[in-house]
């Protein structure tokens, strides 16, 4: 029997409650029922119960003893270890990178950065944001490429998806703000100008701060949502 419809479907599955949990459909602490979720997505228990497990690993969902499953809780000192975590990995992939990295990287730095800063037009506030992370997204990823070590790559994706529940209440503070955009596109101009003049200590610096920036205002949003 050919088990490719099956894993489509479990991998759909996992793609569509991730997104609902990172959105806020699924709150913090909110236990997942299943009848609910095959009515919300049309899915059958196994492609669900795959979902579950992966996102289990992930941290992003609790697995409860003989009750099924919770989204994870979220707390302030979670959102601290994390993004300190992060900037600590980031920084040592970053100076790796322009040890290493050649000018066909600079050159891809470049032009994500460029991409980044004309995110404009656009038909709606979902559309704002799904545009504006997945270029800053590639943007990043484009800096820490040129360190060319795929296990640190792979450190780097694990970590930010523990992190990305914590980045959407941040980017739903930033994305829609003009003044909080122009100054994220400030921070990147001069984190580019770092890396093409290869001055490692100001670009390690600057990526540091630049990733702790959304710290005080997540925690901020937490506080209003009641959810730290």
């Amino acid at each position: 029997m050919d088990s490719t419809p099956r894993q489509n479907l479990g991998i759909s599955a996992y793609h569509w409650l991730k997104q609902d949990i990172l959105r806020g459909v699924f709150p913090p602490g909110e236990k997942l029922l299943m009848n609910r979720l095959k009515e919300r997505y049309e899915l059958g228990i196994g492609p669900l119960r795959e979902a579950l497990s992966q996102l289990v690993a992930e941290r992003l969902v609790v697995a409860i003893s003989q009750r099924g499953y919770r989204v994870a809780p979220m707390s302030g000192e979670e959102l601290a270890d994390l993004y300190d975590a992060r900037a600590q990995l980031e920084g040592l992939v970053l100076e790796l990178a322009i040890e290493r990295g050649d000018d066909a990287w600079e050159a891809d730095v470049i032009a994500k950065a460029h991409t980044l800063g004309k995110v404009a037009e656009v038909h709606s506030a979902e559309e704002m944001l799904d545009v504006w992370d997945t270029r800053h997204q590639a943007f990043h990823t484009a800096i820490a490429a040129g360190c060319h070590s795929p296990h640190l790559m792979q450190l780097r994706r694990n970590l930010f998806d523990q992190v990305e529940r914590y980045r959407h209440l941040w980017l739903q503070e930033t994305v829609f703000s003009d003044a909080a955009l122009a100054g994220k596109r400030q921070e990147h101009a001069e984190l580019v100008e770092a890396i093409l003049a290869r001055d490692t200590a100001r670009a390690r610096t600057m990526m540091r701060e630049h990733l702790m920036t959304p710290v005080p205002i997540i925690r901020d949003v937490m506080q209003r949502r009641g959810l730290s």
